[in-house]
């Protein structure tokens, strides 16, 4: 049975087994205690349990029966060993050193040889180990006694070798499957082994750093399309406040080289160049970089803006640091979508000492919601639809959160800041977090879901400070606000200070989607952003 050797990352080798695809050429009687052997399958074998050297392979297992009373056949029959089964337990015997009597007295699994570190050889190139177990158990085939081709029976003699060819190429193809499907499977092994080895990049860079290009094929793609660049264009509050942040702060930018972390269009690129940035880098990776190429040619600003396709986290800026970082990360949520962790990285690798990311600052803020018509709309409905109990549906309905407008009118709190961060001082576990908080009610109604929303700070060094908030009680953003439909209003009163939890972490199956749990009045509830 041929051994392959794999070699895995930090240069430890592994030796895993491949079925046996079996020989057929050779010939097999009847006898149970004897097996036909070429000249060349004579070769030198360690007893399994003394120092004695055999010439071959049944003369160590006759050995075993004759001075150590085991039938290592007897052995594997009992136990039913497969094939794995049987390279443990010649390996276990081997590493272990331990007397026959051991396996005469062994009772059904689990067996001492369970482990996977048995696969691995004790005796480099160990016959015992290249040998088909089911050539030593005697299978179904070897029943067939080999009759001499003379006589008046040479016809059946003929017909008998050729039923019995015919069941060994049948068990050959067979374990030859297996070992192919082996083989393959620990070349998938292997090969996701140098993937991670090569992609994953040392450190703590958390997921989104370490998600290999053709993992985040889908979130970039998203931003190949033109309409949403549009809408994010079209978003005055947002845009705006961005450009102004700039061209009232040119003391940041004079003379200054600027990171713009998935730029897009490139707006914020000619944004910083215009406000007198010496050099602006711009990284994205989606397709839209190519207009935004054409679209810093036609403004004249090549000159001052290079443009980089990639990721931030895979390429090599032309420069070793830079002076400023922008970057519109922001998701629904704030954190939605985990592009925040691409600035982190780029700020922990890239920034030079003094420098800044901006915006600075930023905060996620909850807020008490009394709409019962929205909560008839998408919760009560499932309870009679035509006539109809689909009240089982809540169960996936309410555990979606919508992004939508909520109207100002329905609030039925003051709002309670949960997270403040800080772009330049937060690490990448500070993204995962949990908080209490406390609602102060103004309405007295029922509660229907909470909405969540984040407001944004240009601040540190800015002469003229710019800010924007995406709440419900200001011009819409693109961002709307986040909501968390309650599957059951909880009845509040106006004064009343409503008190919870609210804990946010990344999905493990997709770290760019959020999961968030809140705790109010003893029910707890799950909700994703995907």
């Amino acid at each position: 049975m041929a051994q392959y050797t794999c070699s895995i990352g930090d240069g430890a080798t592994e030796e895993m087994p491949e079925l046996s695809d079996g020989d057929d050429d050779e010939d097999v009687d009847g006898d149970e205690g004897q097996w036909q052997w070429t000249e060349e399958d004579s070769q030198s074998v360690s007893c399994l349990f003394c120092d004695r050297m055999l010439s071959s392979v049944p003369a160590t297992l006759q050995h075993c029966i004759t001075e150590h009373q085991i039938s290592l056949v007897d052995v594997m029959r009992k136990h039913r060993l497969d094939d794995y089964g049987y390279l443990k337990m010649i390996n276990f015997i081997r590493s272990t050193k331990c007397d026959a009597s051991c396996l005469t007295g062994l009772l059904d699994a689990p067996f001492p040889w369970e482990s996977e570190d048995f696969l691995r050889p004790v005796l480099q190139d160990d016959p015992l180990l290249q040998t088909d177990p089911d050539e030593l158990c005697g299978t179904e085939m070897s029943s067939v006694p080999l009759c001499p081709l003379s006589g008046d029976g040479s016809h059946n003699a003929l017909l008998q070798r050729a039923q019995a060819a015919e069941i060994r190429a049948r068990h050959s193809e067979e374990a030859l499957s297996r070992a192919m499907d082996d083989l393959h499977k620990l070349k998938l092994l292997a090969q996701g082994l140098v993937l991670n080895t090569e992609t994953r990049k040392p450190g703590n860079l958390g997921t989104v750093a370490e998600l290999r290009e053709d993992e985040d094929e889908a979130y970039f793609s998203s931003y190949g399309h033109y309409g949403i660049h549009e809408e994010m264009l079209k978003d005055k509050v947002r845009t705006e406040r961005y450009r102004d942040f700039m061209y009232h702060n040119h003391e940041v930018f004079k003379d200054k080289v600027v990171l713009d972390v998935g730029c897009g269009t490139g707006i914020l690129s000619m944004f910083a160049a215009r406000a007198g940035a010496k050099m602006v880098i711009a990284v994205d990776q989606s397709e839209i970089i190519y207009q935004a190429m054409d679209i810093v040619r036609s403004n004249q600003l090549e000159d001052k803006i290079t443009l980089i396709k990639g990721r931030i986290e895979d390429i090599n800026l032309p420069v070793e640091k830079v002076d400023i970082i922008i970057s519109e990360w922001m998701g629904y949520f704030l954190l939605f979508e985990s592009m925040l962790d691409s600035v982190l990285y780029a700020r922990d690798l890239y920034l030079a000492d003094g420098g800044s990311v901006y915006p600075d600052l930023c905060n996620i803020s909850l807020a008490a919601v009394g709409d019962a018509q929205k909560h008839q709309d998408h919760i009560a409905f499932w309870d009679d639809v035509y006539g109809f109990n689909m009240a089982c549906m809540k169960k996936a309905v309410v555990p979606e959160a919508v992004v939508e407008v909520v109207k100002a009118e329905t609030l039925i709190s003051e709002p309670a800041v949960i997270q403040t961060i800080d772009c330049n001082r937060v690490s990448l576990s500070e993204l995962e977090f949990a908080s209490d908080f406390c609602l102060r009610i103004t309405n007295t109604t029922d509660c229907t879901a909470v909405v969540g929303y984040f407001d944004i700070f240009f601040d540190k060094g800015c002469s003229n400070k710019v800010m924007f908030s995406t709440g419900p009680q200001v011009t819409k953003t693109h961002w709307k606000q986040t909501v968390f439909l309650l599957e059951k209003p909880i009845y509040v009163q106006a004064g009343e200070e409503l008190h919870g939890k609210i804990t946010v972490r990344k999905n493990k199956k997709d770290p760019r989607s959020l999961l968030v749990t809140f705790e109010l009045r003893d029910r707890k509830q799950t909700y994703s952003l995907q």
